[in-house]
């Protein structure tokens, strides 16, 4: 299973500090970090473009997403 969100496909980064050094070879460790995904049930009946592929599903979403869902739509 990927690390990833089913709905806006974020995945994760890969992050390292660069080293400025003259000459010599001083490689920085690289991190690698993951989004914040939970499992949700997305519900049958939803306004949101981006959910209704999902509708009635249980996925993996980033808390982006959960918030997104969760608003109100006007």
């Amino acid at each position: 299973m990927a690390k990833q969100c089913t709905i806006c496909g974020k995945g994760s980064l890969l992050f390292g500090k660069l080293n400025k050094l003259r000459g010599k070879y001083n490689p920085a460790p690289k991190v690698r970090k993951y989004p914040n995904l939970q499992w949700l049930n997305v519900p049958e009946i939803t306004n949101k473009r981006q959910f209704q592929p999902h509708r009635g599903t249980r996925v993996w979403a980033c808390t982006k997403c959960i918030k997104t869902l969760s608003k109100r739509a006007k």
